[in-house]
């Protein structure tokens, strides 16, 4: 018998087939990818630097670690990780989307990084790395985008080794009503006005502000990271909780 109640869930505040949302999420960053840097230092007025530099300060990471960066994106966090790590360590740059990794490629290779890094093609949800691989794993603005959430967490925890960490970086649920307020009129009217004038698309920057009010609060994502098996989780909040650091720790 046919299934009627075909499974469904959020593309911003849209309700799609769950088995679409992969290509939909696809399609918005085919879009942005070359005006990503960009406009993520004209939307946040360059602080999304300052929250990947607290990120990286909370890592541990050393020379010889294996880092994995999921939706490493352009590469930021990866160009910082590569240095750390040095020659005998080794950083992987993962995204789901293939013109995010190119564009990250690119600016990696320019920035002189080529050695220790490796681009893999990656669904968060089913990571193509052995159990207990890396040392540290970060996702940074990219768990947000993830279908089934849960199941990524799950899928992070496998390959990180015993003593490893996770850190999440991600908006989250400001911590004051009235920046809550000022907060959706930015991203709900300007986002996307700036995506339309920067990238000539306004409805990518329309799903990404969206897609931001419906990722789980501080204290839920927490509570899913406990449920996958991190231990020592906890978050930070940063710029009043615009944006928060969570982090977990396998043992």
């Amino acid at each position: 018998m046919q299934d009627d109640q075909k499974k469904t869930t959020d593309f911003g505040f849209k309700e799609i087939p769950t088995d679409e949302k992969v290509q939909a999420v696809a399609q918005v960053f085919h879009s942005v990818a070359t005006k990503y840097d960009i406009m993520n230092d004209l939307m946040s007025g360059g602080v999304h630097r300052l929250w990947k530099r607290h990120t990286i300060s909370q890592s541990g990471v050393r020379a010889g670690n294996c880092v994995l960066d999921i939706a490493g994106g352009t590469g930021d966090l990866t160009l910082k990780f590569s240095r750390l790590v040095g020659s005998e360590g080794q950083v992987i740059l993962a995204d789901i989307n293939d013109s995010m990794l190119k564009v990250g490629r690119d600016k990696l290779a320019n920035n002189g990084i080529i050695g220790n890094v490796k681009f893999v093609q990656a669904n968060a949800e089913a990571l193509p790395f052995p159990d207990d691989t890396f040392d540290c794993i970060t996702i940074a603005f990219g768990l947000r985008n993830v279908t089934d959430k849960s199941k990524a967490l799950a899928s992070m925890y496998r390959v990180l080794k015993p003593g490893g960490r996770l850190l999440v970086l991600e908006f989250s649920k400001p911590e004051s009503e009235l920046l809550s307020q000022v907060y959706d009129q930015y991203s709900f009217r300007l986002l996307p006005a700036m995506g339309k004038l920067i990238a000539n698309d306004s409805e990518s920057y329309r799903y990404l502000a969206e897609s931001i009010r419906m990722h789980p609060d501080q204290e839920t994502l927490k509570s899913m990271m406990n449920d996958v098996g991190f231990e020592r989780t906890s978050y930070q909040n940063l710029t009043g909780g615009i944006v928060a650091l969570h982090k977990g720790f396998k043992f």
